[in-house]
């Protein structure tokens, strides 16, 4: 008998499925033209919290022929304007039909491409500045308060602006830190008014967004919801649909979202490969179904346990549970008559970190990326328009419990790939049990909402320890903190030594295996917030 989930080539569906998210959004938009910097994502977030709606697209892909385009930033980039490799766009075709604002790159790249000159700076202009004088008058700066400290990063600045632009803001060390094309709504800033150390930076966005580009401020969760759960009876109709649950908030608010539009015909599966968080399978399962999703729980700890044994390369342990995962989730699918759509809990950082600026596909995004490369289920995911937070927002729109709603991250591969070296029930158990200790910890000291990702990391090594009137030869476990706002840089979280200390106490006393317990006060970069 053939798969039923065997024959499908993806990109058959995308483009019914890119159409609809067109047609769902064809209220106003602001396109964001992705130039390769770090802080792209950021200011659609800052935009998005304005409750306006935005895209971000590579450089070179802007959506010509879209009436519901309303105005046009552009980002920062790695290069220097006059680089070989900079990445550069004709703007003769959108200047002068939507409000433009260039930041730091974008600035930089409309003057120097009109004339004006942007050279190395004599020393790189990076940290606080502050406006030392401003045009008051001007729109992108109206009500921003005097002396408003702003954010510098680039090691180039524009030192002569084309004939026909207009200085609007210095600092005491960056004559052009704004400008203004005359006569033309076209508008460049040298610093980074996405980053909360601009203090005015949202006000500036909003000059632009709400102000100069006319935008409504429709964009909420209510209204997605609205929108969304309309669409997604219009387009699953009485069609069947499986989604794959991981217990985190993505997958759970898609649930919910779905649960809304198509009740029961949406059947979830949520599979235990051994490596949760202590009692978590039990826990969630009750969280969903008190939710009211029709959810099928597979304890598959065996097959997993089986499979990693022996294995210590952090990479292969991920593709060993990846795999595992989707031929769990197949063979569960199918028990499942009729079944037309696979859902997931893709969201918007997906779907942008899936594309190069060029456009070109440097990986896949961690839903897609993790699926048979031919299914014969089409494709629906509900959330990929959404930040994060725009995510929880949803969440919290639904009704949905506040503990699902603030969840921690948490990697796939789970407690797997926060034990360095061989997988063992034994070392699952001791990490379980001095996880559960520091996150109930967290908990308990008003803690877990201040802080991004929290977990233990099982280390490959023993220590030499003293408990009563013996010497002890056991593990060291590390706890990880970290604050963030979307996972791109990180830092370590400074939790109070009084809290440290008495998770340390707890974790060594009550975890049977460990008498060491350090702190890792790395951020991110240089390191990552997961150890492998």
């Amino acid at each position: 008998m053939p798969n039923k989930f065997s024959n499908l080539n993806l990109n058959e569906y995308l483009c019914p499925i890119f159409q609809f998210y067109t047609e769902l959004n064809m209220q106003e938009k602001i396109i964001i033209l992705d130039f390769g910097s770090q802080t792209t994502q950021l200011i659609g977030r800052r935009v998005r919290e304005l409750n306006m709606y935005c895209e971000i697209v590579p450089y070179n892909k802007f959506p010509f022929g879209d009436p519901s385009v309303i105005g046009v930033i552009l980002s920062g980039s790695p290069f220097s304007v006059y680089d070989e490799k900079a990445f550069k766009i004709d703007l003769s075709d959108i200047r002068g039909k939507y409000p433009i604002l260039g930041i730091c790159y974008g600035a930089q790249f409309m003057a120097y491409t009109n004339g004006g000159k942007v050279e190395p700076a004599n020393t790189r202009e990076y940290g606080r500045a502050h406006l030392a004088k401003f045009d008051h008058d001007n729109p992108l700066l109206k009500d921003v308060r005097e002396n408003s400290q702003v954010w510098m990063s680039h090691g180039d600045t524009i030192t002569s602006l084309p004939e026909n632009f207009k200085i609007i803001a210095s600092t005491d060390k960056v004559a052009v830190a704004a400008y203004q094309a005359e006569g033309e709504k076209l508008w460049g800033v040298q610093f980074h008014p996405e980053v909360f150390h601009t203090e005015d930076g949202t006000q500036i966005l909003k000059n632009f967004v709400v102000n100069i580009c006319g935008g409504k401020q429709d964009w909420s969760a209510a209204s997605f919801i609205e929108t969304t759960v309309a669409h997604l009876k219009e387009q699953l109709g009485n069609d069947k649909v499986v989604l794959g649950l991981s217990g985190g908030v993505d997958s759970s608010v898609a649930a919910v979202l779905l649960n809304k539009a198509i009740g029961k015909n949406l059947t979830c599966i949520f599979v235990d490969h051994g490596m949760l968080r202590k009692n978590e399978f039990r826990n969630v399962l009750h969280d969903y179904e008190c939710l009211g999703l029709n959810v099928i729980g597979v304890d598959a700890s065996e097959k997993f346990f089986t499979e990693l044994a022996g294995v210590t390369e952090p990479e292969r342990k991920r593709k060993i549970i990846g795999k595992g995962f989707i031929d769990v989730f197949d063979e569960e699918a199918h028990k499942i008559n009729d079944v037309k759509w696979l859902a997931q809990g893709t969201i918007y950082p997906d779907c942008i970190e899936s594309l190069s600026i060029t456009g070109t596909v440097i990986k896949s995004h961690h839903n897609v990326g993790g699926l048979p490369e031919k299914m014969n289920l089409k494709l629906c995911e509900p959330l990929r328009l959404l930040f994060k937070d725009e995510v929880r927002r949803v969440g919290r729109e639904l009704g949905m419990p506040e503990h699902l709603i603030t969840r921690h991250p948490f990697p796939g591969p789970g407690l797997a790939v926060r034990i360095l070296g061989d997988i063992t029930r034994e070392k699952v158990r001791i990490l379980q049990d001095a996880d559960d200790i520091f996150i109930q910890g967290l908990r308990d000291w008003d803690l877990y909402n201040k802080v991004w990702q929290a977990g233990v990391i099982l280390l490959p090594v023993q220590s030499v320890g003293v408990m009563g009137d013996e010497r002890t030869y056991e593990r060291a476990v590390a706890l990880r903190a970290v604050t963030s706002t979307d996972a791109m840089t990180a830092d370590w979280a400074h939790l109070p030594y009084e809290f440290l200390a008495k998770v340390s106490n707890d974790i060594i006393n009550k975890v049977k295996g460990v008498n060491r317990v350090c702190y890792d006060i790395s951020s991110k970069p240089p390191a990552t917030i997961e150890w492998e």
